[in-house]
């Protein structure tokens, strides 16, 4: 074989490509994009991009009841959410609602239960019609970080210490929190546990439209970083009352 053919040959095969630095550094032929390529990629990256701005306002805003007598509004939330926890309460087929938050924001530190969203949603409640004694509020005293996971846990052991056993519950609150905040209850309270979600959307902007309006950008994308940590980086630890709650004694009680 001519010398040429071979050299050509060893250059396409790449056993003798240019080195440098002793061998550490060789040049090598690769693959790339050509403008059609990149014209193909890009388009594609704008259609994925479409169809999320259609659908990631309904995959956080799930709707999802499970068959129980026990409400639970998410006190952190805005007014018209609590409307909304007054009327699904009414419509519907439950013996008590209950109602779960930290410290108002603004007060830096917890204070005293009735300074809480717990507190504040109880008394909205019973403003739009609920009777008070069906009223039961359940404040937690963690301030800041991880506040739905501590508010749930903050229910789960209530119902512990008052002896009430709890095999399902529907959750409600605002918007795009809704799928966060059921996979946080349910990392709390288990999987023996069945939790439903309602979620009561803002009526301050359109939601098939989220993306037009600056309080839909601030909540959508907020929710979604969120939602990723809680469900791939988010660990609770293992408290006290996870312990006792394995020799905890069953109730005749039940909801």
């Amino acid at each position: 074989m001519p010398p040429t053919i071979t050299r050509d040959y060893a250059m396409r095969s790449g056993d003798h490509l240019p080195q440098k630095l002793w061998g550490i550094l060789k040049r090598k032929e690769r693959w790339g994009f050509s403008w059609r390529g990149w014209l193909l990629l890009t388009s594609a990256g704008l259609v994925a991009a479409y169809f999320a701005l259609l659908n990631i306002y309904p995959f956080l805003a799930v709707t999802h009841r499970v068959n129980t007598n026990v409400l639970v509004v998410d006190g952190a939330v805005q007014r018209y959410a609590i409307r909304g926890g007054a009327e699904e309460f009414k419509n519907g087929s439950y013996a008590r609602i209950f109602t779960t938050g930290g410290p108002v924001e603004g007060n830096g530190s917890y204070t005293n239960d009735y300074n809480t969203s717990a507190s504040v949603a109880a008394e909205s409640l019973q403003k739009f019609g609920v009777p008070g004694d069906l009223v039961q509020m359940v404040p937690s005293r963690v301030f800041a970080r991880e506040r739905t996971y501590s508010a749930a846990v903050a229910l789960r052991d209530w119902f512990r210490d008052h002896n009430v056993p709890v095999h399902s519950i529907n959750v409600l609150t605002q918007g795009a929190h809704a799928r966060r905040t059921r996979l946080l209850y349910q990392k709390a309270f288990g999987k023996n546990v069945a939790v439903g979600v309602i979620a009561i959307s803002n009526p301050d902007y359109d939601p098939k439209d989220w993306w037009r309006y600056s309080d839909g950008v601030r909540e959508v994308i907020g929710e979604s970083i969120a939602y990723i940590y809680a469900q791939f980086f988010f660990y609770p630890s293992v408290s006290s009352s996870d312990k006792e709650a394995a020799q905890a004694a069953p109730a005749s009680r039940c909801y």
